[in-house]
Formats: structure tokens, C-alpha cells, sequence
């Protein structure tokens, strides 16, 4: 059985992050042999981290944890407190062309949630989700 681990990518508010944190993450999960689990975490990880990014003005941070025996948690911090919109479901988003993130992460993950955090003394969210291994 695998051990536990626990990877953080800071990253700048800068959407060229959005694209670094899905390619660290698809390198993070094939290197610990999760394959099966990267398409979707991709997903998971882009809507989150881009959130952070589109709708807040400080750094975010993409936290990507393992815990046997198959739970993978994926998580964006960002320095805005206020809790984000709640996910509007996806059958009524069929013409949107924004405001799908979460109403993503609702639809593909086993679970989610979000709670306020500081870090390094600023205020801000931490909205996360889980994906369980097959």
C-alpha cells in the first residue's frame, strides 16, 4: 500500500499558472503510478486553480494529497476569504460560456467542500474536492 504524501505548488496570480499546476499535477500522479485518476483530477485542478486565479488579486496555492488507501484530495488556496458561489448544476449551464468550475467539481468528484484559511498571515479560502482510487 502506498504511503501518504502531500505536494504544494505556489503559484502567482498569473493564468499561465492554470496551465502549470495541470501539467505539475499529470507529472505528480503519473510518477506515483495514478494514472487512472489524472484526466479527471486534471479537470478538478484546472477549475479550481483557475477560480483562484480569475477571481481573486493575490498568489493561490494547488495542494495535491494522497491517503491510503485510495483517497486523492486536490485543493485551491487563494487570498480571498469570502466563500465561493455556490455551483449552479450543470443541466442549466448548457449555453453559459462562464460559471461551470464548480458545478464541474460537484458533477465529477466524489466530494467537496471549501473552508476559510490563513496563510502566512493572509486571509483566504481553501476550496478542495476528493477523488477515490478504483
Amino acid at each position: 500500500m502506498p504511503e501518504p504524501w502531500e505536494y504544494v505548488l505556489h503559484i502567482p496570480n498569473d493564468p499561465r499558472a492554470v496551465t502549470v499546476s495541470r501539467r505539475t499535477l499529470r507529472l505528480i500522479l503519473t510518477m506515483h503510478g495514478l494514472i487512472t485518476l489524472v484526466d479527471t483530477a486534471e479537470l478538478l485542478a484546472t477549475e479550481l486553480i483557475s477560480n483562484a486565479v480569475l477571481h481573486t488579486r493575490g498568489p493561490a496555492a494547488l495542494r495535491v494529497r494522497w491517503s491510503p488507501p485510495g483517497t486523492l484530495r486536490l485543493g485551491a488556496w487563494d487570498a480571498d476569504p469570502e466563500p465561493p458561489e455556490p455551483p449552479t448544476r450543470l443541466d442549466h449551464l448548457t449555453d453559459a460560456e462562464n460559471g461551470r468550475g464548480l458545478a464541474l467539481v460537484r458533477a465529477c468528484a466524489d466530494v467537496w467542500g471549501w473552508q476559510p484559511l490563513s496563510r502566512n498571515g493572509n486571509r483566504g479560502k481553501y476550496v478542495w474536492c476528493e477523488l477515490a482510487a478504483a
